[in-house]
């Protein structure tokens, strides 16, 4: 490509450019790393078998020096691949696919030397740790697509949990825990809703403030109620896993997808409703057209604030119903501050997916397995510190919204509070 070529890439381009350039480094570093460099070679054993599914392979073991030159081999081959497509200008999804998989599994090679790696369960529990960013990041797009910024995502996946775990351990009923989990979550949303649509307040900061004050009350009622009655306030257990017949069977795809909790059904239903909706619907195209130009939404009938209202009390339920996996599918009690940031992770997935539901899932996807890779290979023991392996997933999600992103548009009105008659202001 010459010098005016070069010059005249657009944005996209340039981005895939230096996609296709930081592939590159990355390829020649495991290839040296993780395969030339160490010397000998232990076995590694890959499991697949989790539970009852059907069996199509057992175990797989390769010589960990050999499975990290020969994945670093395949990623090199996915570089040239992408290069080519960025030379005729086409897209490289499918070629950066199969170098993060090619990647991945050199370094695993070279970090599992002499272990036993099991990856049907590697990446089951990387989408549990996904599901709540999942529903958080369907509540950002909702409202963020209208037009209003939701930092307060981390209070209603937080309140969500708390009201869902303690109607569940006093009703002793899952399912009561689980139907009032979205209206704890609408409950925050119609705070933010309130306060940054009607009297016009600073968005970002007041989703702190709303994190802050969901931190502060259920802390409070924590050690009130939840700690000194906990048979009776804090014990509300979790939903059974339920196996879809036939397809739970399917090697390694069934455990993965189709032997999960209800909460996880429902957020395959959630992400399905939400893309369809979205670019599909009446409802999608008028929500898109006052995050993205109020004025002229207006200007044909459409009312921009009572909009924004209702998106922000939708993607409140769909956070407050995310919050309920903490208690009601994973622990089974409420703990203190059990989000851990979780809401702000989701924000990021919305970022790096560029407001769009499906690449907003792919992206809580890669944060997810990262927590459960590094918790696995805490584990088993690696040439990698411990305390480096606690930073992985957060240095995925940085690398995802700087490195692989790069600059990013959100919705034009995007945090900017519309008058009516008047417009944004």
């Amino acid at each position: 490509m010459s010098a005016i070529e070069a010059r005249s890439l657009s944005a996209p381009e340039r981005r895939r450019k230096r996609g296709v350039i930081a592939m590159g480094v990355l390829g020649a570093f495991a290839l040296l790393v993780f395969g030339i460099f160490p010397k000998g070679g232990e076995p590694v054993t890959y499991s697949f078998p989790l539970g009852n599914e059907w069996i199509l392979i057992k175990e797989w073991i390769i010589n960990s020096k050999t499975g990290a030159i020969s994945f670093a081999s395949v990623s090199l081959i996915a570089v040239l691949i992408a290069a080519l497509q960025f030379r005729a200008r086409k897209t490289i999804r499918v070629a950066s696919a199969i170098f993060g998989s090619a990647f991945l599994m050199s370094f695993l090679c070279w970090a599992a030397a002499g272990k036993f790696v099991p990856i049907t369960g590697l990446l089951q529990g990387g989408l549990i740790l996904a599901v709540p960013l999942i529903f958080g990041a369907m509540a950002g797009i909702i409202s963020e697509r209208s037009g209003v910024i939701n930092i307060a995502i981390e209070g209603q996946l937080l309140a969500g949990a708390f009201l869902s775990g303690v109607v569940a351990s006093l009703m002793h009923s899952t399912w009561a825990g689980l139907l009032v989990a979205p209206f704890a979550g609408m409950a925050i949303a119609w705070l933010l809703a309130v306060f940054a649509i009607k009297y016009g307040i600073d968005q970002v900061v007041l989703g702190f403030v709303l994190n802050v004050l969901v931190i502060g009350v259920t802390n409070f009622l924590y050690g009130k109620l939840l700690i000194p009655y906990q048979s009776t306030w804090n014990a509300g257990g979790t939903f059974n896993i339920v196996e879809i017949p036939v397809l739970a069977k399917i090697p390694v795809l069934g455990p993965i997808f189709f032997a999960q909790s209800i909460i996880i059904y429902l957020m395959y239903v959630v992400v399905i409703v939400t893309h369809i909706a979205l670019f599909k619907s009446k409802w999608g195209l008028r929500t898109r057209s006052v995050g993205e130009h109020p004025t002229a939404a207006e200007s044909v009938g459409i009312d921009v604030n009572k909009i924004r209202y209702r998106n922000v009390l939708i993607a409140g339920a769909v956070a407050g119903l995310g919050g309920a996996f903490f208690t009601l599918g994973a622990l089974g009690a409420f703990s203190k501050e059990m989000t851990a940031g979780k809401g702000f992770i989701a924000l990021a997935a919305v970022i790096f997916g560029r407001w769009s539901p499906l690449g907003a899932v792919a992206a809580a996807l890669i944060f997810g397995f990262a927590d459960n890779l590094q918790g696995l290979l805490t584990i088993i023991g690696t040439p990698i510190p411990s305390e480096f392996m606690l930073m992985v997933p957060y240095i995925a999600t940085i690398i995802a919204v700087s490195g692989f992103v790069g600059r990013v548009r959100a919705p034009a009105a995007d945090g900017v509070p519309y008058k009516r008659g008047g417009g944004s202001h």
